[in-house]
């Protein structure tokens, strides 16, 4: 599954552009290597995700197509989240 697609999907992003816009900025690392957005994500891939000052990481557990909202965090296992600091 496409980067942009999954983070959609899983709702890390609100809109595919978001994601895309994410990757295409090199705001994204799949298996510690930068991600365009049409990279292909796999199950037990980690993903890490720099939104402004906060770093997620986490572990993809399963690709689907679509899901509910409430399916959407099956997706996906939080590995760490932290606010970044700055460089001065």
């Amino acid at each position: 599954m496409r980067l942009d697609k999954y983070l959609k999907v899983a709702r890390i992003s609100k809109r595919r552009a978001i994601g895309k816009e994410l990757a295409d900025n090199q705001r994204v690392l799949i298996n510690g290597r930068i991600a365009k957005p049409s990279s292909e994500v796999k199950e037990n891939d980690i993903l890490t995700i720099y939104f402004g000052q906060k770093e997620l990481t986490i572990r993809v557990l399963m690709l689907a197509k679509q899901v509910s909202k409430q399916q959407a965090n099956l997706m996906f296992e939080v590995i760490e989240e932290k606010k970044r600091e700055e460089d001065a």
